[in-house]
């Protein structure tokens, strides 16, 4: 069982720029495919991104297409979401999570519902 943290929330203005960070523990981080949700207040959890094992393969959502990276250093066992120009609309609570399923290397996923361990959060507020 992997345990997840994220890191690197806080307050930024709009335009400017943030790197989270989500460090797994407890289990071979190569083997799970990683994704980055979000949830504003009164929201649904929504997806935002997602990178294969291997890293190799990456998904997002329209919103942060050419704003938003995903990366991973297996070696590290660690993720990273670089956001840049960010908006007062990506304000929320940022959750990495794990899917442990067996996949090929390159496949993403941005089903919710294929993410079995999650991090306790990460606030991000972007100010207009």
């Amino acid at each position: 069982q992997v345990q997840l943290v994220e890191s690197g929330g806080g307050l930024v203005q709009a335009g400017g720029s943030l790197r989270l960070s989500c460090v797994a523990s407890g289990g071979t981080f190569s083997r799970y495919l990683m994704g980055w949700f979000r949830q504003a207040p009164g929201k649904e959890r929504e997806f935002v991104g997602s990178i294969s094992r291997s890293g190799s393969g990456t998904t997002y959502i329209n919103s942060v297409k050419d704003r938003f990276t995903i990366t991973r250093d297996n070696a590290k066992n660690t993720m990273y979401l670089e956001m840049n120009s960010l908006k007062p609309e990506d304000t929320a609570v940022y959750y990495c999570a794990a899917d442990s399923d067996t996949r090929a290397p390159w496949v993403t996923t941005d089903d919710r519902a294929d993410y079995d361990y999650w991090g306790q959060g990460t606030q991000v507020t972007v100010s207009s």
